[in-house]
């Protein structure tokens, strides 16, 4: 097989991300030995970096695990919910649904609150499910990459927190697109990843902890190994990765978080993301049939999912994204076992459109032009 036989496309989907030339050079550099001080050049600047980006200091514990989101939310389940104890998955969408099948799997004793695709998180409805099951801990989405819903995490974290219970939130598609305050936001853990707003290869799960956290966790018997909290604490505060990290990774993420805060600035970074979300309103609106999913205040800053008239099939957007593909854009035809539920139902079907990482306005806009006459056939 040759590397020409791979597609270079610029993805407008909402994860993996594009990825600039400068990051897809950084993977050339040297390899290094992960508990050697060349690994403190790279892991020290991240750490620092990471909080920033999330708007906290030395109040959270940072932690990167091999592998992905996943890793970093399966590790809350494992290392937080003890035995006897109730866990409440709340879910707005598929993620949501994730993490509720992490409870489970892992023998949790699980309760779920979920809600209809499109919706936001009713703080009606949660306290009366925190009332009736009294979980220790809580976990929902912050920012639902499925519909493209974003939580009023504060709000949520409050409520939690007011019925004696750890708020266990899942920001895989927003961190690095948007200012969170986590230092302000009530959550005992945050969850993200390297693959979606930070954009960057997949690879590395990040885990905010809060101390409160980590002395919860160690009451708590059959951590594992890798989803251990506590065990990872002890290579984190080194700025270590417990297990070999993909030290390529390692280096790309060095590269991006330096360009973030000292070049592009995180400040600009999140008001860029706001245009594109803007861009991105403006032309859906400009479409007949087509109507955004999420609710007005509840919108994500990175990706927006959108309902298609009545009567587009899924196998309708199926040839959109082929067709966007031989313009030289991956195009996402909407959440594959969402979509596939809503039509067996005979409901409007949806499309996604990711505006997160690295995209431009101006990359937006030119992806926009290219899909306008693909969508209106």
């Amino acid at each position: 097989m040759s590397t020409q036989d791979f597609a270079d496309l610029q993805l407008f989907i909402t994860g993996p991300t594009f990825i600039r030339p400068e990051i897809r050079e950084a993977g050339l550099l040297p390899e290094f030995g992960h508990r050697d001080s060349e690994n403190n050049k790279r892991f020290t600047p991240i750490m620092a970096g990471l909080r920033a980006l999330a708007g906290c200091g030395e109040d959270y514990h940072v932690i990167l695990f091999n592998g992905s989101g996943s890793n970093a939310m399966e590790a809350t389940v494992r290392s937080l919910v003890a035995d006897g104890e109730c866990v409440l998955n709340v879910s707005v969408g598929a993620f949501g649904d994730l993490y509720h099948k992490m409870a489970v799997v892992n023998g949790k004793k699980a309760a779920q609150l979920k809600f209809e695709p499109g919706q936001a998180i009713d703080l009606a409805k949660l306290e009366a499910a925190l009332v009736e099951h009294k979980p220790t801990c809580v976990t929902f989405t912050h920012n639902e990459t499925s519909t493209g819903v974003m939580n009023d995490m504060k709000a949520v974290c409050a409520l939690v927190r007011k019925h004696g219970a750890l708020p266990l939130v899942d920001g895989v598609s927003i961190f690095g697109g948007a200012e969170i305050d986590l230092s302000h936001s009530g959550a005992a853990t945050y969850a993200t990843s390297t693959q979606k707003s930070l954009a960057l290869p997949a690879g590395f799960g990040i885990l905010f902890v809060t101390p409160e956290a980590v002395e919860k966790a160690k009451t708590v018997k059959n951590r594992g190994f890798t989803t251990d909290i506590v065990g990872q604490l002890g290579r984190a505060q080194k700025n270590q990765t417990l297990t070999t990290p993909n030290t390529t990774l390692a280096n790309q993420m060095a590269v991006q978080i330096d360009h973030i805060i000292h070049t592009e600035g995180i400040a600009n970074r999140f008001s860029r993301h706001l245009k594109m979300q803007g861009m991105v309103h403006a032309f859906v609106n400009s479409l007949p049939g087509f109507e955004l999913l999420a609710p007005e205040g509840h919108r994500s800053p990175t990706v927006t999912a959108v309902r298609v008239p009545q009567g587009m099939s899924v196998a309708q957007l199926k040839k959109v994204k082929e067709a966007m593909r031989a313009k030289g854009y991956l195009f996402d035809p909407g959440y594959g076992k969402l979509n596939t539920d809503l039509e067996e139902k005979g409901q409007r079907v949806l499309l996604r459109l990711g505006h997160m990482g690295d995209v431009t306005p101006e990359m937006v806009e030119a992806y926009l032009e290219a899909l306008k006459p693909e969508l209106s056939k």
